[in-house]
């Protein structure tokens, strides 16, 4: 009975993790406007990474981190350039109008997609903060397998059915035909903010 309470603990905490906004909801949200599949992709991406987390978290992040503190620094360093690269990427294209049939064409693929949403996520500090900290402290030590396999699989499934929801939201054709016609701005607003979050995580302490 504690383990289940534990477990649902663990699922409320995680849902408030993942639904607060950061750059895996812009990342998604973005691609997902030029593609569904894109979007439906890079949530996929999120998710994995998710339970990539959570293992790790299982495993002693926490000890790492608190040990070795140039981790953290390289994750933070090097998810800093990559929102930086999007972000000012993604400002650059912004100056290319391009009309909607020829967005679909060039939207990317899905691995490219997936590949994306799941480098975001593992090199994100917030994600560093909530599995080597509360995450780990809220998994109890030396807990049977099938425990340990069940939060990694709350990870995946929670982060796969927020993100995916959000792809979907923002792909729906309604949504979707708003954000198009204010492409160029919507591109310009989101670039700057990857590259204002990016420059933040550079001169985090």
């Amino acid at each position: 009975m504690d383990q289940l309470a534990t477990l649902l603990t663990l699922a409320g905490v995680l849902l408030l993790s993942i639904a607060t906004p950061g750059p895996n909801f812009v990342i998604v949200t973005s691609t997902a406007v030029a593609s569904r599949r894109a979007g439906l992709a890079t949530s996929l991406g999120l998710a994995a990474a998710s339970g990539t987390w959570a293992l790790i978290a299982i495993a002693g992040l926490s000890f790492v981190v608190t040990h070795v503190s140039w981790i953290e620094t390289a994750l933070r360093l090097a998810g800093a350039t990559y929102l930086i690269w999007i972000g000012a990427k993604m400002i650059w294209t912004a100056r290319q109008s391009q009309p909607l049939d020829q967005q679909k064409q060039t939207a990317v693929s899905g691995w490219a997609a997936a590949k994306k949403g799941y480098l975001v996520s593992m090199t994100n500090p917030k994600a560093v903060a909530f599995y080597g900290s509360i995450f780990a402290v809220m998994v109890p030590a030396r807990a049977p397998t099938w425990f340990d396999t069940t939060v990694v699989a709350l990870a995946i499934v929670i982060s796969c059915g927020w993100y995916c929801a959000m792809a979907l939201l923002a792909s729906h054709p309604t949504v979707r035909q708003i954000l198009i016609r204010r492409k160029a701005a919507l591109d310009r607003a989101v670039g700057v903010l990857l590259v204002a979050l990016g420059g933040r995580m550079l001169v985090a302490r």
